[in-house]
Formats: structure tokens, sequence, C-alpha cells
């Protein structure tokens, strides 16, 4: 009967939830806390480029205030 696919519904929703939490979590782990950025787009590109020179140590993800900027 249909109700016998129940108990593997939610084996199967862990078993795809699990890769896309570890890889955001990996992703915070290794980008100093925040997530990795993709960019498909010029304009976000653009921004992320803009980001990563205005940080001053060559990483996008690394910020400064804007009344740091010279």
């Amino acid at each position: 009967m249909w109700f016998e696919i129940l108990p593997g519904l939610p084996a199967m929703g862990v078993g795809l939830l699990i890769p896309g939490l570890s890889t955001a979590y990996i992703h915070r782990f290794t980008n100093g806390g925040k997530e990795k950025r993709v960019a498909h787009v010029l304009y976000p590109w653009n921004l992320m480029e803009r980001d990563r020179c205005i940080s001053g140590v060559d990483l996008y993800y690394k910020s400064k205030c804007l009344e740091n900027i010279d």
C-alpha cells in the first residue's frame, strides 16, 4: 500500500538535507564566519571584487567599515 513508503521518507529527507547543511557550515568555518559568495552574473562579481579591494587584506569576506576606507 501507499503508506509503506512513509517510514522511508524521513530517512530520505535527512539524507538530502545533510549535504546542503554541511556545505554551508564548512563554508562558514573556512571563510571566517561568513558563507561563501558565488557570483555567476557580472554585477555581483564586481561587488565581490570591490569588497576584496576595500578589505585591505585581499579577502572579500574581511570587511572594513565605511569610516575606515581611505
